[in-house]
């Protein structure tokens, strides 16, 4: 396993943040943003197979724009914020629907069986990726294009999640939010497309890499 970021201590989570997704999921735009865990043992390489958890039915997936904390923040104001990030990484939200928003309580359940957080493969710099909010991110399932779409579509910006998440919780060093992901996941078809065993998963982001990885059983 190669992961751009040892001894990660939280994942958080950004519910919908690009208004295109949550239409075509169903879900609503909040006028603050939505956030949820994932577990930390969730993480996986770029290249790690990626397990469809046993009574599963609806593993989805959702690339995304992660950032990486690099000092402690805590009540950061909008304006110093991106003097905590470490870099950016490219990852997949990965989710098993059911679990989400069929089984009750919250949507820990549905985000966090090992492997639905694979990250990487590179950590880059802010200043290395100063057109962060304006790059295109995209996922193809088995050669098809599902997701393409450009982080200035998003709803809530870098600065203002990482000020905003540090009013609730002290974010650490290594610490990860995943920013939402853009519309095409595999919920917002009708029908809906979920991975299943052998399918294929290849993403990317300009200046991030790519994944690419298999669906196997858990």
């Amino acid at each position: 396993m190669c992961k751009p970021v040892e001894r990660i201590g939280k994942i958080i989570g950004v519910g919908p943040n690009y208004r295109d997704a949550a239409l075509l999921a169903g879900f609503k735009v909040n006028p603050e943003p939505t956030l949820f865990m994932k577990s930390p043992s969730a993480v996986s390489g770029p290249n790690d197979p990626i397990e469809i958890p046993r009574m599963a039915t609806r593993v989805d997936w959702g690339v995304e724009l992660a950032v990486v904390i690099g000092r402690v923040a805590k009540y950061v104001n909008v304006e110093q914020a991106m003097d905590y990030v470490a870099g950016f990484t490219l990852a997949n939200d990965l989710t098993e629907r059911n679990f989400q928003l069929q089984r009750g309580g919250q949507w820990f359940k549905g985000k966090s069986h090992d492997t639905f957080a694979p990250i990487g493969p590179y950590l880059v710099t802010p200043d290395e990726l100063r057109n962060f909010d304006d790059i295109t991110l995209w996922l193809d399932v088995n050669g098809q294009r599902q997701q393409s779409a450009s982080t200035s579509g998003m709803i809530f910006k870098v600065p203002y999640l990482v000020s905003y998440i540090s009013r609730f919780t002290r974010l650490e060093p290594g610490d990860v939010i995943l920013t939402g992901s853009p519309g095409g996941v595999g919920l917002s078809y009708d029908p809906p497309r979920f991975l299943s065993v052998g399918d294929r998963v290849t993403l990317g982001a300009d200046g991030l890499g790519q994944q690419d990885y298999v669906c196997i059983s858990s």
